[in-house]
């Protein structure tokens, strides 16, 4: 069947999306292909690993999906608030970040919480793990940047912040990192922790992608993307992506081109080409509404297992241990093994399936 690209959203109306990316010669198609109400809130956080999708939510609980298999994998529970921040690490570990301070290292073998960490003394807002493993960034409302040896699991480093930052995002190489505070992004670089530059946005900021250690998409509530030089500062390139605010950015790469993904409060998930090396004005591919109120957004692959196995491979010790793991507390964490709730196919899913079954007979 061979590798595929699937777009999972969440929303205010806390059912989860899922769609298929159809690339075509001209136009892509976006199909429907499941939709899930698990949560009882709205969605608030969705990442994704090889195998499994993680959505958190103003009702506390992380909902888990096995994307293998279109079924409901199980529910954690050992945050108390509101699930604000989620992110894999190759597919050994879950990192979940929540409005009680805490953020929970998950084992996916058997998601046990191996490590429960008193983040910051208000909600964090936001965490990223650096690409060796290593250490992970979180950010918080009580106005400090954290650095996190996951090694060891504890805290590394703590700086003061002037504002209360909501986004923390390493680069793709690791040697460096933005942190977003209202309308500007600050870029730190890792080796001496101090800011080389600051971006300063016309509007709050929602989001931020890095497309490559250069680039970095910026949305917030204007309907535009604009795209910065990281070393200048400079918007090298803007475009209008929608009607209302832009709620996420998320990429990926399909042949010598970037694909940018922009979901917004309008309800559109929009697909564009993108040149990096040549950067222009980005062309449509495609685009569907979902016709509800979009507040996260994930792309899952399902070639990410070989990717991260051979990345992981090439660097054996780059990877989260947690010493000691404690036991997870009492009625805090809830596992459903043997219990497949499958997701439910979309209405176009289901009236392929059943014009197969019609042929075969």
């Amino acid at each position: 069947m061979g590798d595929h690209v699937e777009l999972v959203a969440g929303c205010y109306e806390q059912i989860v999306f899922g769609y298929r990316v159809c690339p075509g010669d001209e136009e892509w198609a976006i199909e429907p292909n499941f939709t899930h109400h698990a949560h009882t809130a709205s969605l608030t956080a969705v990442s994704s690993s090889d195998q499994f999708i993680a959505t958190g939510s103003k009702d506390e609980t992380i909902q888990l999906y096995d994307m293998s298999k279109k079924t409901e994998h199980g529910a954690l529970l050992h945050h108390n608030g509101t699930i604000s921040c989620l992110e894999f690490y190759g597919t050994s570990h879950l990192l979940s970040g929540g409005q009680d301070g805490l953020i929970c290292v998950w084992s996916t073998k058997k998601w046990e919480c191996l490590k429960s960490l008193n983040a910051h003394k208000g909600h964090v807002t936001s965490l990223s793990v650096h690409p060796s493993g290593k250490l992970a960034l979180s950010v918080g409302t009580d106005k400090t940047l954290r650095t996190w040896n996951l090694i060891e699991g504890r805290s590394a480093f703590i700086k003061n912040l002037k504002q209360n930052a909501e986004i923390v995002l390493w680069s793709p190489d690791g040697d460096q990192y933005a942190v977003v505070g209202n309308d500007r992004v600050d870029i730190y670089i890792l080796k001496s922790a101090t800011i080389t530059g600051t971006i300063a946005f016309t509007q709050r900021i929602s989001c931020v992608k890095f497309l490559k250690n250069t680039l970095l998409a910026v949305g917030g509530d204007d309907e535009s993307v604009c795209i910065y030089d990281v070393t200048s500062q400079k918007c090298v390139c803007e475009f209008k992506a929608h009607e209302n605010r832009v709620k996420a950015i998320e990429s990926f790469m399909k042949d010598d081109f970037c694909v940018l993904v922009t979901a917004s409060n309008d309800g559109f998930i929009k697909l564009w080409k993108l040149n990096l090396e040549n950067l222009e004005t980005p062309s449509l591919l495609g685009q569907v509404n979902t016709t509800a109120r979009l507040t996260c957004l994930s792309i899952w692959k399902s070639g990410q297992a070989k990717e991260t196995s051979t990345e992981q491979s090439a660097q054996p010790e780059a990877s989260i241990a947690v010493v000691v793991p404690p036991k997870p507390a009492k009625g805090k964490r809830v596992r459903l093994p043997g219990e497949e709730v499958i997701l439910e196919e979309s209405s176009s899913t289901k009236a392929g399936k059943k014009k197969k079954k019609q042929k075969a007979q």
